[in-house]
């Protein structure tokens, strides 16, 4: 059976946090180095490659955020790993896309119901993450008390800065895989350090500005929840334009195709080669949460997470491989739900195998199974 994520819980200065990090986490941040290791130097960026790699990628990086850089060796010292397998591990879809010019087959499907369409009038955002089978073993769970600004909660991969999560202030982010023409000409943000500067935000105008404006190397979808206003934005993003698709009905769904009829008439959709099943796993959700629509509840939304329509194509997915090519197992890994009102996210880890989840909180409290 799958053990559920780890919480750890960070503090003081942004190198500080990083080596409680790396020490709290050593043992899943070597298991996510050794993974994405071996896939470099599959791709030939052996050691010394990729050191001189990340020194050009460097300037990119201190420029968005040097405080992220402080935490990324901080990370490495605490886990006794190099700096430049930190920065592989938050960068790696930038690094290893751009030796190949496309990025690895993913899935996810995000699903936000607004507080006027539930029953008890909480935001409800929800995600599914399609990855590799062997990552499960290397996520956590970070709570991150902020020196200058919100508390954090986010779930991750370890050695990563964020990956999905919300803060104090009620900001939620989800992201899932989107495909374009345009992607992986030139060297962007990483996802991970995005996200994670998006959660570090007192004010939603700041952390859309982030999600809208950054540059990036690759195509993206951000959805992005605030609990305390109900607003709802989702920004579908090319590597060097943002377009944006909005809410109907009080529900915001996304899988992996775009929607913005403005960006369709810009740019080329390349989402069907990896992603075939994207159509069907936006519209189910949609279809059975609508007539539901002021009285969705956390189990409607779970059901629809969890649903196997067209298995091992589903909106949650057992392994299986991603290619006849490639026998490497590809997963729904974890599905969360969060509820930033009520400071909570719950997570089941591979969920079409163990459909059971755990609650977590930015509250002091250690995570419990939800009762």
């Amino acid at each position: 059976m799958v053990q559920p994520c780890r919480l750890i819980d960070l503090t003081g200065s942004p190198h500080d946090r990083g080596v409680q990090y790396g020490r709290l986490a050593a043992r899943e941040i070597a298991h996510s180095v050794g993974h994405y290791g071996a896939q470099a130097a599959a791709l030939g960026l052996d050691a010394s490659r990729l050191a001189h790699r990340v020194r050009e990628y460097l300037p990119t990086l201190e420029m968005f955020d040097h405080h992220q850089v402080e935490e990324m060796r901080g990370i490495a010292a605490g886990a006794g790993v190099s700096f430049e397998q930190i920065v592989l591990v938050n960068a790696r879809t930038e690094l290893l896309s751009q030796l190949t010019h496309r990025k690895e087959p993913d899935g996810c499907t995000g699903v936000v119901v607004r507080p006027d369409a539930t029953r008890d009038k909480q935001l409800i955002h929800a995600h599914n993450w399609d990855w590799k089978q062997d990552s499960a073993a290397s996520c956590v769970i970070l709570r991150i008390r902020g020196e200058d600004g919100p508390d954090i909660l986010t779930f991750t991969e370890a050695g990563a800065l964020a990956r999905f999560g919300f803060n104090s202030r009620g900001i939620c982010i989800t992201a899932n895989g989107l495909d374009s023409d345009r992607d992986y000409r030139r060297s962007g943000v990483p996802l991970a350090l995005i996200r994670r500067k998006m959660l570090e935000q007192t004010h939603l105008a700041l952390a859309l500005r982030i999600a809208y404006c950054t540059p990036k190397s690759g195509s993206n979808n951000i959805i992005i929840s605030h609990a305390p206003s109900g607003l709802v934005y989702d920004f579908e993003c090319a590597p060097d334009e943002t377009f944006m698709v909005e809410p109907q009905n009080g529900l915001l769904v996304h899988a992996n195709h775009w929607l913005s009829p403005v960006a369709l008439t810009k740019l080329k959709e390349c989402a069907m080669a990896d992603a075939p099943s994207t159509f069907y796993r936006q519209l189910r959700p949609r279809e059975a949460l609508t007539p539901k629509v002021g009285a969705i509840t956390l189990e409607d939304v779970q059901e629809v997470m969890l649903d196997d329509f067209e298995s091992p194509w589903s909106i949650c997915y057992p392994p299986r491989p991603s290619s006849p090519t490639d026998a490497t197992p590809y997963v729904t890994v974890a599905t969360l739900i969060m509820r930033p009102n009520l400071r909570e996210m719950q997570v089941a880890m591979l969920p079409a195998l163990h459909k059971q989840f755990t609650r977590y909180t930015l509250e002091t409290a250690t995570s419990a199974p939800p009762s």
